[in-house]
């Protein structure tokens, strides 16, 4: 699969600055443009009977309460309040295979800066954020809670390295972790390059009772091979090595036609389960997809 063969690199831990400049930097985004198309994207589970009032010019008629009307003689209405409150769930892939990235980022750097986005939106909206990463060892989870201490262990934990171990958690396994833990509906991002088989099944009981948005990370590299000559490709996960001449344009043209099917495979299994799809790049930062994303959710428009 060409996403999965990937020029070597060489990837680093992230240091104690690297997780405070990813802490104020996403804060600022998330207080200055990004926290209202969350909240306007994202209205809760609902709304709950406040209070009945009299009827004033203006109403609306169908808020009408005939029980009351009729028991006083004189019009009365119903009002209610949004229940705002949600349960933000973040699962993030950090398998070997998200370590790859040539540009402006890996695709693990990517995914954790947009969970940091969605954590301090959901801080400034007085939700509950939750983690829970896996593909490099046991699964580990971080309950739901709310507050800026929660946000900062959220970013801390999403962004400190596991010894990665042969037969890691999969996706598969998080979701089934998830439902046992889970409770109430929540709203779930899941960030990986879904280079593994879609589990569609755990997938589906997943969106069955929440709402769950798959945001498939990706690097340029991985869809479209440069003219380069000849370059040494290693298996993210097996670490098997291969060679492939990219400067015949026969071979660059397949390895884009395979990759362009995986995306359009995975785009297709992800929207079979009732989940909504969003792509997200390592060539650009993960501010512009998500407001989109929230933007054509607002209109009514499933991606």
């Amino acid at each position: 699969m060409p996403g999965r063969h990937s020029p070597l690199a060489d990837g680093q831990n992230p240091a104690a600055g690297a997780v405070r400049r990813l802490q104020i930097t996403s804060s600022r985004l998330a207080t200055a443009i990004f926290t209202g198309e969350y909240r306007s994207a994202y209205r809760g589970r609902g709304i709950e009977f406040n209070e009945v009032r009299e009827y004033e010019p203006g109403d609306d008629i169908r808020s009408i309460d005939w029980n009351v009307t009729a028991r006083l003689g004189r019009p009365f209405i119903k009002r209610f309040v949004e229940e705002r409150e949600l349960t933000l769930i973040l699962l993030l892939d950090r398998s070997a295979s998200m370590n790859f990235g040539t540009i402006r980022a890996t695709k693990l750097e990517a995914a954790t800066e947009a969970c940091s986005l969605l954590a301090f939106a959901a801080l400034r909206s007085h939700d509950r954020m939750a983690l829970l990463t896996f593909g490099d060892g046991e699964i580990r989870y971080l309950p739901p809670g709310k507050g800026k201490r929660h946000v900062l262990q959220l970013i801390h934990n999403a962004m400190t390295p596991r010894e990665t171990r042969e037969n890691a958690a999969g996706l598969g396994e998080a979701l089934e972790h998830l439902q046992r833990v889970i409770r109430g509906k929540a709203l779930i991002f899941i960030f990986s390059d879904f280079l593994d088989p879609l589990p569609t099944g755990s997938l589906s009981m997943t969106a069955a009772k929440n709402e769950n948005v798959a945001v498939a990370v990706s690097d340029q590299m991985e869809n479209d091979l440069p003219n380069a000559g000849i370059l040494r490709l290693a298996d993210s996960e097996s670490g098997l090595l291969s060679l492939v001449d990219s400067s015949h344009c026969s071979v660059r043209a397949c390895y884009k036609k395979l990759a362009a099917q995986h995306q359009a495979e995975c785009k297709a299994a992800v929207a079979a389960t009732g989940s909504a799809f969003l792509e997200l790049s390592t060539t650009i930062p993960p501010l512009y997809p998500l407001l989109r994303f929230f933007r054509s959710r607002q209109r009514g428009v499933r991606r």
